[in-house]
């Protein structure tokens, strides 16, 4: 048999790691036009258990790429948590519930949960519709990037040289490949190849706390098993999360005698089993009864390490996402979402730096802002972890964790939790200068959802709908209410500024490119939907009729109106500029545009 030459290719981007990371980029970068792989060592995409839970935030990700409605259809929602802990008669007694999510200003005021075979299927499946497949199973087995600065600088250059090892290849085929890569995007998981390759050192503190988790469709007497619960009893801690269908999710705390290997120190799956693990949360549960209904459908232990990668990123050519450059315990449900929001942090900037758009300088806000938001999520991990894993409080034990500490707790960090409170520090893409402007609208914070009207049709728009993630800025001008002539005539001039050759709009907008590619301008009034006309937009302030708004109520007096109040935003307008991943970038009033054009040109590369 002749097997035939090794096989060589360029790529803009290769993505090593399908799991939530990985697939993330992969759909947003394909969707965005990049020459993009994806490699996994996996044979067949997971079946079953992993991560499962999807927050407030992530929900809004994905609608944003809209994929949010099949995990909406195929989840689990959790609206209520409830709290269990010792009972003064023996076993456990409910002590309390709350919402599961305390963010006020979620759209979904819900988590998702889904098991992560599930959730990656999503991404999948939309790669597989653009002509992208992951390429399975395939390892690289050597990487190397160059030395030469030129190349570094050049983002069209191909300074990434990696050799893939196909485990199962075509007969006739060589099981090499040799890939040359503009960018590497490490998505591999904890026990990351690449960050290993590149010698970049994980920070951090391996706890004492040792957990199993269980997957079944459980038989139970117990009434809040459809709630998330947090479980703290003498025997233990459990947590509870409903999934899809009748399945659920156990955690259970262990000790070292149920795990641990005395003559080596380590974990040790061989001294465990599932029915070893729901004999343990089955004394936690008393006096309620709970056993599997059926086959156990996924189990494992861990032990929760707290970890930060010293560095994201390797000459901005080589950057490492999700369980690669962060680990933590499952406990708020962080993993996946983390996992997902740091590549939709960095597909936008890879797409601008690629397209030409944006200096490379651009691509060091991802390691800025997405490390300082791991070390903030292992943070505040220790202390979630030490409040849940330890012991209860009882009139035994006066120094235990008590009900009104672990609630305070899990109601202080929901904001965080929930996604909804990612605030990131000030850069380059992040400016605060005018922040009064908008007093609601937090700068480096996501966009804050409204239901505003369609000026032509007064239809109503959930404005984060036409906010994609499609690669461009979104500039919305609140206009204030253009029906007032003295208002009108200072739109009318904004207008005439933006439409000159050394402003943003212009400036930053390739020759050749469509007028509105690289921004999207949506005006936002506060006019009357009986006085307002779409065409007192001035044009360019109105790329198409639909992209003009309307902040009052529709027809049946129910929808819409107080937008302005809620984002803090007076009568004068302000003019919110809105970062391609939906986070405000800055805010400036209309006789400041000349700030605007800082900012972009602080980033961006000239037409």
């Amino acid at each position: 048999m002749t097997v035939s030459l090794v096989k060589e290719s360029d790529v803009d981007v290769l993505i090593v790691g399908a799991g939530p990371a990985g697939v993330m980029a992969a759909q947003g970068l394909k969707r965005a036009g990049v020459n993009v792989r994806i490699v996994d060592k996996r044979s067949k995409k997971v079946a079953a258990g992993q991560a499962d839970g999807i927050q407030p935030r992530t929900i809004e990700v994905l609608q944003s790429y809209g994929l949010a409605a099949r995990l909406i259809k195929e989840g689990n929602q959790m609206h209520t948590a409830a709290f269990y802990n010792p009972s003064p008669k023996g076993g456990i007694e409910r002590t309390g519930r709350a919402p599961d999510v305390t963010a006020p200003t979620a759209r979904y005021p819900f988590e998702i949960t889904l098991h992560q075979g599930a959730i990656e299927a999503i991404f999948i499946d939309a790669m597989h519709e653009m002509g992208l497949d992951v390429d399975r199973p395939t390892i690289p087995a050597s990487i190397e990037l160059s030395e030469d600065e030129s190349l570094l600088k050049d983002p069209q250059a191909h300074p990434l040289k990696v050799t893939l090892k196909h485990l199962e290849p075509v007969e006739g085929e060589s099981d090499t490949e040799i890939v040359h890569a503009k960018y590497v995007v490490g998505a591999d998981g904890a026990h990351s190849w690449v960050r290993n390759n590149f010698g970049i050192a994980m920070e951090g503190e391996q706890t004492d706390y040792v957990w199993g988790v269980v997957d079944m469709v459980p038989d139970t007497d117990f009434p809040d098993i459809r709630n998330r619960c947090a479980v703290h009893s003498n025997n233990g801690s459990c947590m509870v999360i409903p999934r899809e269908g009748d399945v659920v999710r156990l955690y259970i705390q262990l000790t070292d005698t149920d795990v641990r290997n005395v003559e080596t120190g380590r974990v040790d799956m061989n001294k465990c089993s599932p029915e070893k693990l729901i004999e343990v949360a089955r004394k936690s549960f008393h006096p309620y009864s709970i056993k599997p209904s059926g086959d156990i459908q996924w189990w494992t232990i861990y032990i929760i390490g707290q970890r930060v990668a010293s560095k994201f990123s390797i000459h901005e050519r080589v950057f490492i996402a999700g369980d690669a450059c962060h680990t933590h315990s499952p406990k708020a449900g962080q993993g996946m979402n983390a996992s997902m929001n740091d590549t939709h942090n960095l597909i936008w900037k890879l797409t601008h730096v690629l397209r030409e758009w944006a200096d490379p300088s651009l691509l060091k806000t991802y390691e800025f802002e997405r490390r300082k938001y791991a070390q903030d999520l292992i943070a505040f991990d220790k202390k979630f972890s030490a409040l849940f894993s330890g012991k209860p409080q009882t009139e035994e034990y006066a120094e235990g964790v008590s009900h009104q500490q672990f609630l305070e707790a899990f109601q202080t960090f929901g904001g965080f939790t929930s996604g909804i409170g990612i605030h990131y520090a000030e850069s380059s893409i992040v400016n605060v200068s005018h922040q009064d402007l908008a007093k609601n609208l937090i700068i480096g914070q996501r966009m804050i959802p409204h239901i505003f009207l369609r000026a032509a049709d007064t239809r109503p728009f959930e404005l984060q709908d036409l906010l994609p993630a499609d690669t461009r800025f979104k500039v919305l001008i609140f206009t204030g209410d253009v029906h007032d002539s003295a208002q009108r005539k200072k739109v009318e001039a904004l207008a005439e500024e933006l439409s000159q050759p050394d402003n943003f709009l212009v400036k930053h907008t390739p020759k050749g490119a469509a007028p509105y590619a690289v921004f999207d301008i949506l005006s936002i009034c506060s006019t009357t939907k009986v006085d307002i006309e779409y065409t007192d937009i001035p044009k360019i302030l109105r790329p198409h009729w639909s992209k003009v708004l309307i902040d009052d109520v529709d027809n049946t007096g129910k929808v819409g109106g107080g937008g302005y109040s809620a984002y803090g935003i007076a009568p004068e307008g302000a003019i919110v500029v809105v970062r391609p991943d939906q986070y405000v970038g800055m805010v400036a009033s209309f006789d400041k545009v000349s700030d605007l054009n800082t900012y972009f040109a602080s980033f961006m590369a000239k037409s």
